[in-house]
C-alpha cells in the first residue's frame, strides 16, 4: 500500500494541463511508490478513461461546504475552492498528502521529497509568494501622516469576507501563501483550522480566493505548525519569469545560484497578445538563458 499521495483537480478545459501534471510526476521512477489521486471537477467520460489508468483513484469533487447556488451555478472548477481542506475525507487511506494544481508540473522529484519531509509532526508545508525578484504583493499609499490606503491580496479578500478589520489588519502586510501546492499528514490539526477558516471566509466573501485567505488565516492567525519551502518549489512564473540553463536542460531560478525549478506554477497565466499560455499551449515567450541570451519557450511541460 502506498503511503503518499499527490492529488490534483480539473474540469474538462484545464484536461491537458492535467495530463501533463500526470506525465510530469510519473517519469520520475521515484513516483512508483507514490499514489496519484484526481479530483473530478467537470471532466467529459472520454476524459476520464483516458488518465484512469495512470492514476490510483479518482473521485468527483463535491462541495464540502454548503454554499449559495447563485455563486455555483455553472462553476464546477469551483469546487477547488473548497475540496482541497477535505483530501482526506476523498482520499483517506494515505499518511501524506501532497496538492498540485493542475496548472504546474513536476520538474525535479526533490521538489516532492522536501514537501513530503516538510509535512512530518503535523506540520504545513507550503511557500510564501515572496523573495528575491518577486513582484511585491502588499502596498500602501500614503495619505497624511500615519493615514494611508492598504493594497494587499490578503487584505482585500479579508475584508470582502467580513471577517473583521482585526484579523484583515494582522494579514494585510504578512507574505502572501500560494495555496496551489501543499503538504500535509493525515492527522494535522492544520485541516480542522483550514476548514473553520473555510467556513467563516465563504459565508460573505467570493468562492475564488476563499480558500487561500482561510489557509492564510491559519497560518497567520491561529499560528499553526508551518515550514515554509524555498520559492523553487512552487515557482510562480507570473510572479517572476525562469532562466533556462541549456547545458542541464532545464528551467532554473533567474538568480544566482540559478537553484533547478522544483514545481513550475503558471498560476495567474502566461499571457501574451492576451492568449494564455495555460489553454494554447503552443504559445511561446521570451526569456533568458544563464548567459542572457533570449530565447523563446513554452513553460508547459514536455514543450520545446
Amino acid at each position: 500500500m502506498k503511503k503518499n499521495v499527490i492529488i490534483s483537480l480539473a474540469d474538462s478545459k484545464y484536461f491537458d494541463l492535467l495530463v501533463e501534471l500526470i506525465e510530469s510526476i510519473k517519469r520520475f521512477k521515484e513516483s512508483e511508490n507514490t499514489a496519484i489521486c484526481i479530483l473530478d471537477a467537470g471532466l467529459n467520460e472520454n476524459q476520464v478513461n483516458m488518465i484512469k489508468e495512470k492514476v490510483d483513484e479518482i473521485k468527483k469533487a463535491n462541495w464540502d461546504i454548503d454554499v449559495s447556488a447563485f455563486k455555483t451555478i455553472g462553476k464546477e472548477w469551483l469546487k477547488s475552492q473548497v475540496s482541497r481542506a477535505f483530501l482526506t475525507n476523498y482520499f483517506p487511506n494515505y499518511e501524506k498528502y501532497l496538492w498540485i494544481d493542475c496548472d504546474a508540473w513536476l520538474n525535479d522529484w526533490q521538489a516532492v521529497e522536501l514537501y513530503f519531509k516538510a509535512c512530518s509532526n503535523g506540520k504545513l508545508g507550503i511557500t510564501q509568494t515572496m523573495g528575491p525578484g518577486y513582484k511585491i504583493m502588499t502596498k500602501a499609499t500614503w495619505l497624511i501622516g500615519k493615514l494611508a490606503i492598504i493594497k494587499s491580496q490578503n487584505f482585500k479578500h479579508a475584508i470582502n469576507s467580513k471577517i473583521g478589520y482585526d484579523k484583515a489588519r494582522k494579514l494585510a502586510f504578512a507574505p502572501h501563501i500560494n495555496i496551489g501546492v501543499f503538504s500535509l499528514e493525515k492527522n494535522s490539526p492544520c485541516w480542522v483550522s483550514w476548514q473553520k477558516n473555510l467556513r467563516q471566509t465563504l459565508k460573505s466573501g467570493k468562492i475564488f480566493g476563499s480558500e487561500g485567505l482561510a489557509i492564510n488565516m491559519s497560518v497567520y492567525i491561529d499560528e499553526i505548525d508551518t515550514e515554509f519551502l524555498p520559492l523553487n518549489c512552487n515557482w510562480i512564473a507570473s510572479n517572476l519569469l525562469p532562466k533556462y540553463d541549456n547545458e542541464q536542460d532545464t528551467f532554473v531560478e533567474p538568480y544566482l545560484p540559478n537553484l533547478k525549478i522544483g514545481i513550475m506554477h503558471l498560476a495567474g497565466g502566461i499571457w501574451k497578445d492576451k492568449i494564455d499560455m495555460r489553454i494554447e499551449k503552443s504559445l511561446k515567450i521570451e526569456i533568458k538563458d544563464l548567459k542572457d541570451n533570449t530565447l523563446k519557450k513554452s513553460l508547459r511541460y514536455g514543450i520545446a
